[in-house]
Protein backbone atom coordinates (compact mmCIF):
# COMPACT_ATOMS: atom_id res chain seq x y z
CA UNK A 1 0.00 0.00 0.00
CA UNK A 2 1.23 3.27 -0.49
CA UNK A 3 0.33 6.83 0.32
CA UNK A 4 0.05 10.44 -2.02
CA UNK A 5 0.71 13.85 -1.20
CA UNK A 6 0.52 16.09 -3.94
CA UNK A 7 1.90 19.85 -3.90
CA UNK A 8 2.93 22.57 -6.03
CA UNK A 9 -0.93 23.97 -7.03
CA UNK A 10 -1.42 27.96 -6.80
CA UNK A 11 -2.58 30.59 -8.92
CA UNK A 12 -1.39 31.37 -12.22
CA UNK A 13 -2.13 33.89 -15.19
CA UNK A 14 -2.58 32.56 -18.62
CA UNK A 15 0.55 31.28 -20.34
CA UNK A 16 2.61 30.76 -17.09
CA UNK A 17 4.26 27.87 -15.01
CA UNK A 18 3.54 25.60 -12.23
CA UNK A 19 5.30 22.35 -11.35
CA UNK A 20 3.17 20.05 -9.18
CA UNK A 21 5.13 17.20 -7.41
CA UNK A 22 3.62 14.02 -5.68
CA UNK A 23 5.36 12.27 -2.78
CA UNK A 24 4.59 8.34 -2.18
CA UNK A 25 5.08 6.34 0.64
CA UNK A 26 5.47 3.00 1.36
CA UNK A 27 8.44 0.74 -0.39
CA UNK A 28 7.13 -0.60 -3.16
CA UNK A 29 7.27 2.75 -5.72
CA UNK A 30 9.02 1.94 -8.20
CA UNK A 31 6.69 -0.77 -9.66
CA UNK A 32 4.05 1.41 -9.81
CA UNK A 33 2.79 3.74 -13.17
CA UNK A 34 1.97 6.85 -11.72
CA UNK A 35 -0.75 8.98 -13.21
CA UNK A 36 -2.21 12.45 -13.24
CA UNK A 37 -5.85 13.10 -13.20
CA UNK A 38 -7.62 16.62 -12.69
CA UNK A 39 -11.20 17.35 -12.33
CA UNK A 40 -13.04 20.90 -12.47
CA UNK A 41 -15.97 21.80 -10.78
CA UNK A 42 -19.14 19.92 -12.48
CA UNK A 43 -16.74 17.62 -14.84
CA UNK A 44 -15.27 14.43 -14.51
CA UNK A 45 -11.95 13.35 -13.27
CA UNK A 46 -10.27 13.24 -16.46
CA UNK A 47 -6.71 11.74 -17.83
CA UNK A 48 -3.86 13.95 -18.25
CA UNK A 49 -0.78 11.40 -18.17
CA UNK A 50 1.22 8.70 -17.05
CA UNK A 51 4.94 7.65 -16.81
CA UNK A 52 5.78 4.14 -16.11
CA UNK A 53 8.47 2.75 -14.56
CA UNK A 54 11.19 2.94 -17.12
CA UNK A 55 10.37 6.96 -17.77
CA UNK A 56 8.07 6.22 -20.55
CA UNK A 57 5.34 8.37 -20.68
CA UNK A 58 1.60 9.41 -22.64
CA UNK A 59 -0.44 12.49 -22.00
CA UNK A 60 -3.97 13.58 -22.78
CA UNK A 61 -3.81 15.23 -26.36
CA UNK A 62 -5.45 18.23 -24.31
CA UNK A 63 -2.16 18.70 -22.59
CA UNK A 64 0.23 17.40 -24.97
CA UNK A 65 3.57 19.07 -25.68
CA UNK A 66 3.03 21.75 -23.03
CA UNK A 67 3.06 19.65 -19.78
CA UNK A 68 5.57 16.85 -18.68
CA UNK A 69 5.81 14.22 -16.21
CA UNK A 70 8.53 12.56 -14.66
CA UNK A 71 9.85 10.51 -11.79
CA UNK A 72 12.76 10.50 -9.21
CA UNK A 73 12.82 6.95 -7.95
CA UNK A 74 15.69 7.95 -5.35
CA UNK A 75 12.92 10.12 -4.02
CA UNK A 76 10.06 8.70 -4.98
CA UNK A 77 8.49 11.65 -6.33
CA UNK A 78 6.51 12.07 -9.71
CA UNK A 79 6.57 15.87 -11.14
CA UNK A 80 3.90 17.16 -13.36
CA UNK A 81 5.77 20.40 -15.39
CA UNK A 82 2.94 22.44 -16.52
CA UNK A 83 3.51 25.36 -19.31
CA UNK A 84 1.44 27.62 -21.44
CA UNK A 85 -1.44 27.11 -19.09
CA UNK A 86 -4.60 28.34 -19.70
CA UNK A 87 -7.75 29.27 -17.92
CA UNK A 88 -8.87 25.53 -19.56
CA UNK A 89 -6.31 23.81 -16.70
CA UNK A 90 -7.85 25.24 -13.77
CA UNK A 91 -9.35 22.39 -12.02
CA UNK A 92 -8.14 19.83 -8.69
CA UNK A 93 -4.90 17.85 -9.80
CA UNK A 94 -4.50 14.61 -8.33
CA UNK A 95 -1.81 11.86 -8.59
CA UNK A 96 -2.51 8.27 -8.79
CA UNK A 97 -0.50 4.89 -8.72
CA UNK A 98 -1.08 1.48 -10.61
CA UNK A 99 0.15 -1.48 -11.63
CA UNK A 100 -2.08 -3.19 -13.67
CA UNK A 101 -1.74 -1.79 -17.05
CA UNK A 102 -4.51 -0.25 -18.38
CA UNK A 103 -4.30 3.63 -17.35
CA UNK A 104 -7.00 5.96 -18.92
CA UNK A 105 -9.44 5.93 -16.10
CA UNK A 106 -9.65 6.25 -12.64
CA UNK A 107 -10.85 2.80 -12.01
CA UNK A 108 -7.34 1.71 -13.28
CA UNK A 109 -5.72 3.06 -9.97
CA UNK A 110 -5.40 1.65 -6.57
CA UNK A 111 -4.20 4.66 -5.18
CA UNK A 112 -4.74 8.40 -4.89
CA UNK A 113 -3.40 11.50 -3.73
CA UNK A 114 -5.96 14.27 -2.00
CA UNK A 115 -5.25 16.71 -5.07
CA UNK A 116 -3.74 20.37 -5.22
CA UNK A 117 -5.69 23.25 -6.97
CA UNK A 118 -4.71 24.84 -9.80
CA UNK A 119 -6.48 28.11 -10.72
CA UNK A 120 -5.16 29.86 -14.27
CA UNK A 121 -6.64 33.28 -14.75
CA UNK A 122 -6.99 35.06 -18.12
Amino acid sequence: QVQLVESGGGSVQAGGSLRLSCVVSGRTFSSYAMGWFRQAPGKEREFVGIIWRGGNTDYADSVKGRFTISRDDAKQTVYLQMNSLTPEDTASYYCAAQRNGRYRNPGDYDAWGQGTQVTVSS
